[in-house]
């Protein structure tokens, strides 16, 4: 079957920013105007459970109110085919962003027209330049008390660094807003009403001044300023184009199409981001968004197509989007839902069709394509074929996990893998009944399998299951998915820190074993000191017996005693570190002497002269470095200090402050939270394992007491 549609008519496109900046009501509206639905429901109309916008159709999404999982929904606007991921903007689901604009041409940027430039968007903004996506920016919620366009534009200039483009202005803010000025169509567009049916007149912007009149100053300076803003919008963006630029400034004139066409030049170039506004929720500027989206982002492979690379990630090539090339595909998604294992991938050349086999190069495996399905949100529409361009899922893969690359087993390739973040934040899992244990491993396999951002590990001392992820709000979502898709009840605790033991001091300590119980019996004594080592030592057996005291062959009985004793310690069960045991003297018996006698004799020995040495306990010590804007610092070192922990250097990274210092593992469950907050989301921190210390002893019945709760 042939090409339906030529590339240059569809549009990959996601939806990010902040939380709460207005993703999904702006994506109900883009549905509701492009003719995909014919009812808009609110996302504050969901929490009571009854009701659902498209994309946040997951019960903890109505529940909370927010976006957790991106989904994907397709829509036609003026003849072109509009593909439209919604993205999360809590940065415990950053990982959604991350593999949306991994596989996406190009992005739409929501502001809050209050709070402009926030923490979130500034982690998406970088994510959108790691993988070179062309941005528009929205500039949402200007009918809010607060708004204010300069302030947003400000953020993106100087925040984001982004070359802003003004492309419209707001007519009016809060109460007051009705519209806004194009500065591109040198027209302004003035609402009736807020309802999701109003019409709007188009006004030339020289009448402007005459029709509108604002309470508020500043809303009367924009349209004061409309025609220098639009002189400056006109240079900036003809810059592009030598010629068109040459007649703007001979003769003051220019071209609507070309200037259209400079704009898009610049946007999938990266040299421009339009910036537009509107008010989704008042149903104003989504259609003029609509056509911005047509007009100035890229069609699949206009802004080149995707890098191979070999086996240690070194570029080797480039893919160009093109139906007449061998079919490969990038895996940027997997879920389990109603349908099964779904395998969300964006399609880069060739045609897959129902009954192909691909090669599945990252893993060497092959996965026969069964069923494709085009996804709208929570339901699914099965297709035949798929070609250069396309975003399908496919049905029951086997084999293939997020960022695998699927190619013609002929021509295999392997395209370029994503970049995930490193978990933060660790919780033990245990399942609600015994019957759940083997359910609940497979249970949390499926989610690690589903979102790359999840480890989940076993701890080889305590024994607990241990699942990792981005935040507090990330794993209770993830344990409530497994309850509501995979019916696995599991309970969430904190994972134990692991301590060490030493010796507190040097102890000569000797112990006879004596058992007679008719027959042969057991005797063995030995004499052993112990003394405490050097941090990183390990455990040293030294045989320093002499004389013959006690026969060859039964000395490894005693060293192999003494290590596996040293697994467990006598304060509280864990591991002792760092000792070196000199066995000096002994005694044995001709008859009931034996290797399992020297072996318990040995075990009972060092048992005793730990307990004898005064042992101290151990807690890991964690390297920290927390990079924030430098206003914030002072916070993030005093609460160091709060947590035991102590600094050991600070300075400049670029334009953000760092601190490095040194805390314990048992002071920093929660930290993630604590960051959030002092740094207004702004602050970001690695931790990673250094060394054991030792507990002051006013803490250790403190830890203790919480490490058994």
């Amino acid at each position: 079957m042939a090409r339906q549609k030529p590339l240059s008519l569809y549009r990959n496109i996601g939806i990010i920013a902040h939380i709460d900046a207005g993703k999904t009501t702006t994506t109900e509206r883009v549905l509701y105007y492009t003719g995909k639905k014919h009812q808009i429901i609110d996302v504050h109309d969901t929490k009571d459970g009854k009701g659902s916008t498209t994309t946040d159709y997951m019960e903890q999404e109505r529940k909370r109110g927010i976006t957790i999982q991106s989904a994907a929904v397709s829509a036609e606007w003026k003849g072109h085919q509009i593909n439209v991921i919604d993205t999360p903007g809590h940065v415990d689901f950053t990982i959604e962003v991350n593999r949306s604009l991994r596989v996406l041409d190009g992005a739409v940027v929501v502001f809050d027209g209050v709070a402009g430039v926030e923490p979130q968007t500034e982690t998406n903004w970088r994510l959108a330049d790691q993988y070179n996506v062309p941005r528009v920016c929205y500039v949402n919620k200007m009918d809010r008390i607060g708004a204010s366009f300069a302030h947003c534009v400000k953020g993106i200039r100087e925040r984001l660094n982004a070359p802003a483009l003004l492309c419209q202005i707001p007519l009016g803010s809060s109460d007051e807003f009705v519209g806004m000025a194009d500065l591109v169509a040198n027209v302004g567009y003035i609402w009736a009403s807020d309802d999701k049916d109003s019409k709007w007149e188009t006004v030339p912007l020289d009448q402007l001044r005459a029709r509108l009149k604002f309470g508020s100053t500043v809303d009367n300076e924009w349209i004061d300023q409309l025609p220098k803003l639009r002189e400056e919008m006109l240079e900036t963006a003809l810059a592009m184009d030598d010629a068109a630029f040459e007649r703007l400034i001979e003769t003051g004139e220019h071209d609507l199409d070309v200037l259209k066409k400079c704009i898009r030049k610049g946007t999938v170039t990266g040299k421009l981001v339009p910036v537009l506004c509107g008010s989704s929720y008042k149903n104003k500027g989504v259609q003029q968004l609509l056509d911005v989206v047509v007009d100035y982002l890229p069609y699949p492979g206009e802004n080149g197509g995707i890098a191979m690379v070999d086996e240690d990630g070194n570029v080797i090539g480039e893919q160009e989007v093109s139906d007449n090339a061998p079919a490969r595909a990038l895996a940027f998604k997997v879920i389990n839902d109603q349908f099964g294992t779904l395998t969300f991938c964006r399609v880069y050349s060739g045609v897959i069709k129902k009954g192909d086999t691909l090669q599945n190069v990252t893993r060497g495996k092959k996965e026969r394509i069964g069923r494709i399905v085009e996804i709208q949100a929570d339901s699914a529409k099965e297709i035949d074929e798929v070609r250069a361009g396309d975003i399908c899922a496919f049905v029951s893969m086997k084999d293939t996990e997020t960022g695998d690359s699927l190619s013609d087993p002929a021509h295999p390739a392997l395209l370029e893998r994503m970049r995930f973040p490193d978990p933060v934040i660790s919780v033990s899992v245990e399942p609600k009944s015994r019957n759940d244990v083997d359910k609940m491993s497979t249970a949390l396999y499926k989610m690690v399998k589903a979102d790359p951002s999840l480890q989940m590990e076993v701890d080889r001392e305590t024994g607990q299951t241990v699942l990792k992820g981005m935040g507090e709000l990330h794993l209770e979502v993830t344990i409530d998915r497994m309850r509501t898709e995979l019916g696995v009840e599991a309970n969430m605790g904190k994972p134990k820190v692991s301590f060490r033991e030493a010796f507190g001091q040097t102890v000569e300590h000797t112990y006879t074993h004596k058992k007679q119980s008719g027959g042969s019996g057991q005797f063995a004594e030995v004499k052993i000191i112990f003394e405490p080592g050097e941090t990183g030592s390990g455990v040293i057996f030294a045989d320093e017996v002499v004389g013959g005291r006690i026969p060859r062959e039964y000395i490894p009985a005693v060293q192999h005693a003494i290590i596996v004793e040293a697994r467990q310690g006598q304060i509280a069960g864990y591991e002792v570190l760092d000792f070196k045991a000199r066995l000096v003297d002994g005694k044995y018996h001709d008859v009931d002497s034996s290797a399992l006698a020297f072996e318990i004799a040995a075990r009972q020995c060092f048992r005793e002269a730990q307990k004898l040495s005064k042992p101290k306990l151990l807690e890991p010590i964690m390297r920290l470095e927390v990079v924030t804007e430098a206003e914030y610092l002072g916070d993030v070192i005093g609460d160091m200090n709060r947590r035991r922990g102590s600094v050991s250097d600070q300075g400049q990274k670029g334009s953000a402050a760092f601190v490095q210092g040194f805390v314990p593992l048992a002071e920093m469950f929660g930290y993630i939270n604590f960051l959030r907050s002092a740094t207004r989301g702004r602050g970001t921190f690695s931790m990673e394992f250094d060394h054991y210390e030792i507990v002051p002893p006013n803490m250790v019945d403190k830890l203790m007491e919480k490490e058994a709760k």
